[in-house]
């Protein structure tokens, strides 16, 4: 996975929040000594866990095919508004056989922007935390295209961190906007499309106003464009328009500026600059995003994660499932060579003899053994690290994910499955397991002491 960005640390941090709170406290004994060994102030630490525990259980996996979703659901969004802009562009001006009515063509291609454009704006000043049919598309589209089942507290845990900051306003008016854009740049390139290769006349119709009416409005509406340099029909051109359709090209042109002008003015541009103004919001409250450390789900974490006073013994339930092993930690110097032994028993002459450069420490048979080696492991993780069990004991859950966190303390491990004490016999179907289990964790394991490659490296 790449780099993650502040926003998807803290979004990944607000996921792991909503499913303990949902699902309960996950198993985060090992997540919660990296989080400490990697220190920084408690917000960073409460990062650092939910991310361990994120790409542990395969959250951090389901984000980015949530966001391959999401960039997929951008792209379909942004080809309908193209597709309906080009079809509002067709719409307002027709197949050129029939006088173009100038306010039903503008209707045609402001109206539904402008009412859509009024609503957005109410909500926002008044209704506050409103949510856009366009933003809940999109983030159900993103739901659907990310086909994981992990990704379902995604959207959630993204709202939820947003509206603390009332950041959702931002980021759907940056949404909704850029794609009422690319529709009106849409019908825009269509419009001077048609009229750039089709001959069109102009009229305007009524029966209850006058043509008094029709001028001013027309004025009105020109002036801006005006403004920029586009050309208007005077006020002949408008009253000779209310009879038929005007033949002579001044005209044409005219009224054809008049047009575009008026989409350009009323349409594109207050589309523009408020893309703009929600992008800006948007980027300056993001940088403003934090935890909030009064959420229930992380009181609990101060304890375990600064704690005032070590404590050791603590039970938690076992995983469901095995975690996969990487190749040990990448990010710290690794250096010599070490053996541990999990629960053995009396019966056999331990440890063997070892040479000079590789240390042994000692059997776990304990949560305090355990939990004080695994601390140590983490601030100096081994180079090569050799782990010897006792295959007449069943592969149980608690077992195998104790060498699966030993493994990934050290760059390099192996497990050794010891032979039988004298006058003894190794179960056949028990040995077996073993061998299953330490093949789902992809780790080497031999029933012959690895004590040469402990020493030097290789066999």
């Amino acid at each position: 996975m790449t780099a993650l960005t502040p926003l998807q640390k803290l979004w990944l941090t607000e996921a792991v929040r909503l499913r303990e709170e949902h699902a309960g406290p996950l198993e985060d004994l090992e997540a919660n000594r990296l989080a400490r060994t990697a220190g920084g102030d408690l917000p960073i630490r409460i990062v650092h866990r939910a991310l361990r525990l994120a790409e542990r259980d395969g959250l951090s996996a389901a984000l980015t095919r949530w966001l391959q979703g999401a960039r997929l659901a951008l792209v379909l969004l942004a080809i309908v508004a193209v597709v309906s802009g080009a079809g509002l562009g067709f719409a307002a001006l027709g197949n050129g056989l029939v006088p173009v009515n100038v306010f039903w063509a503008l209707g045609s291609l402001l109206g539904l922007n402008l009412i859509l454009l009024m609503s957005w704006a109410l909500g926002l000043l008044f209704a506050g935390e409103h949510s856009a049919s366009l933003g809940r598309l999109w983030l159900w589209l993103s739901e659907k295209l990310a086909r994981d089942a992990r990704a379902a507290q995604l959207a959630p845990a993204l709202l939820l961190l947003l509206q603390r900051r009332k950041l959702n306003r931002w980021a759907v008016g940056v949404l909704v906007n850029s794609l009422w854009l690319l529709a009106l740049l849409s019908a825009l390139v269509i419009v001077l499309t048609l009229l750039a290769t089709r001959r069109y006349g102009f009229v305007w119709e009524t029966t209850i106003l006058g043509t008094d009416s029709f001028v001013a409005v027309t004025q009105a509406l020109g002036a801006l464009p005006a403004a920029l340099g586009f050309n208007v029909p005077n006020v002949e051109m408008i009253r000779a328009s209310g009879d038929a359709a005007l033949t002579f090209e001044s005209a044409r042109q005219a009224w054809a500026a008049w047009l575009v002008g008026v989409l350009l003015v009323y349409g594109v541009l207050p589309r523009l600059v408020l893309a703009v103004l929600c992008l800006w919001r948007w980027k300056r409250g993001r940088a403003a995003l934090s935890l909030d450390l009064n959420l229930p789900g992380y009181s609990p974490l101060r304890e375990r994660l600064m704690p005032s006073s070590e404590r050791l013994g603590i039970n938690d339930a076992a995983p469901p499932q095995l975690h996969h092993v990487t190749g040990g930690i990448s990010d710290l110097a690794s250096d010599g060579a070490l053996l541990v032994a999990i629960e053995l028993d009396d019966q056999r002459s331990w440890p063997p003899k070892l040479p000079a450069n590789v240390k042994h420490a000692g059997v776990l048979d304990s949560r305090e053994s355990r939990n004080t080696l695994l601390e140590q492991l983490t601030r100096f993780p081994p180079k090569r690290l050799v782990i010897a069990c006792d295959p007449r004991r069943s592969p149980d859950r608690g077992s195998l994910a104790l060498i699966a966190e030993l493994a990934r303390s050290a760059t390099a491990t192996r497990v050794w499955l010891l032979q039988a004490p004298p006058g003894q016999a190794l179960d056949a179907e028990r040995l077996g397991d073993w061998h299953s289990a330490l093949q789902q964790l992809e780790l080497p394991f031999a029933d012959s002491a690895p004590l040469n490659w402990l020493e030097t490296g290789h066999d």
